[in-house]
């Protein structure tokens, strides 16, 4: 985990200094090459590890960076840069966005490797308002990635969900997992199979003794961005659980909406003008119907295995009022159905939802308390 000075003297030759270097710092951490000039007792006060480290007694002739001891860290530049600078200046988000991730995946990596709990935490309860474990947390996260025209862009505040998968896996945090499992099964099978780019090749911080025209042709000759894809196992069981979605919607529909009943307090029950009982409910649940079908049949683009979305929709369509009324000159219209049908069908439609959140991590193999390890993601 950690080397104290002495070490290798030859990971001082060429010290690349990181934005994080205090005239007045007392240690230097080095993370593969790259210098962080910082202060023993603000790592010591918020980590045990760090704590535990500078109390090892050190040998009175060792090599020092301007006159400080130093100690070796085996991990990202980048993380250690993100995750000092949250010790320092606290943790601080804008409106979300998926561009956050990169600082969130290196605080909450190197704050559970070193035990900085208040960090951890905050990492944690971020991630979790993204990828939520409650059907009212799953609506509102939904609600927030559609603006007000309803364009639908989740990319934009979350992170891709494999890159969730991959660091709840790395870092044993089993809460992210269904709701990551469940976005990544709306996309189609072959972007499902594609995989993500992965955010390693981003370098924060430039090599030391690199110029201008370097670093311009770097980047240059940089290769295309690995993919980070599921391996056979994850992947399987994403493709389990997005057939069981489209499965689960086709079953309610069979099950509530063809050849619906209506409501035993329809109004339409008994009508004088119309020798078929309730026939605008019965004509309403099939027009719902066929509107759903579109959905499980992949019509409706990027979510046909998305029955959360599919069933609200179907609830939605009980108060629009666009619906054409047919022929050239058709006027908009809502549904001919009477409100009583309308809360039966609503109350319905919730049950439903909250069905489908209680069995979804079945769906993709995750059990409630479930341990996962580390590297069930593969780099390509």
């Amino acid at each position: 985990m950690l080397a104290t000075a002495p070490s290798t003297p030859s990971v001082l030759t060429t010290l690349t200094r990181s934005p994080l270097w205090f005239s007045d710092g007392n240690i230097v951490l080095v993370a593969r090459g790259v210098g962080f000039k910082v202060h023993q007792g603000q790592l010591a006060r918020h980590s045990e590890v760090f704590a535990d480290v500078f109390s090892i007694p050190q040998p009175p002739e060792q090599d020092l960076v301007e006159g400080c001891a130093w100690v070796e860290l085996y991990d990202s530049p980048d993380d250690v840069l993100y995750f000092l600078s949250a010790l320092y200046d606290g943790l601080y988000f804008h409106a979300p966005q998926a561009s956050d991730f990169p600082v969130l995946a290196g605080v909450l990596r190197l704050s559970t490797k070193y035990l900085v709990d208040h960090l951890r935490l905050r990492c944690i309860a971020r991630l979790e308002s993204e990828w939520p474990s409650t059907l009212a947390g799953w609506d509102a996260r939904e609600q927030s990635a559609t603006n007000p025209l309803g364009h639908y862009a989740p990319r934009i505040i979350c992170a891709h969900p494999i890159l969730i998968i991959d660091l709840a896996l790395e870092l044993n945090v089993p809460s992210l997992l269904p709701a990551a499992m469940y976005d990544l099964a709306r996309y189609g099978p072959s972007k499902i199979l594609a995989g993500t780019p992965s955010i390693a090749h981003l370098p924060l911080i430039a090599p030391a003794n690199a110029d201008v025209k370097e670093q311009q042709q770097e980047q240059v000759d940089t290769p295309s961005p690995q993919q980070m894809t599921l391996t056979p196992e994850f992947l399987i069981e994403t493709f389990r659980g997005r057939e069981l979605a489209q499965r689960y919607l086709a079953d309610f529909i069979n099950a509530h909406l063809d050849d619906r009943d209506p409501s035993p307090d329809c109004d339409f029950a008994e009508c004088d003008l119309d020798p078929i009982p309730s026939r605008q409910c019965r004509e309403s649940f099939y027009f719902i119907m066929l509107n759903m079908l579109r959905a499980v049949g992949g019509i409706t683009c990027g979510r046909d295995a998305d029955p959360l979305f599919s069933l609200v929709q179907g609830v939605n369509m009980l108060s629009r009022t666009d619906f054409s009324s047919g022929g050239s000159g058709g006027k908009q219209c809502g549904l001919r159905m009477c409100m009583p049908c309308k809360v039966d069908f609503a109350k319905c439609v919730q049950k439903a939802r909250e069905e489908v959140w209680s069995e979804m991590p079945g769906w993709f193999g995750l059990k409630v308390g479930m341990k996962v390890g580390e590297g069930d993601m593969d780099q390509e």
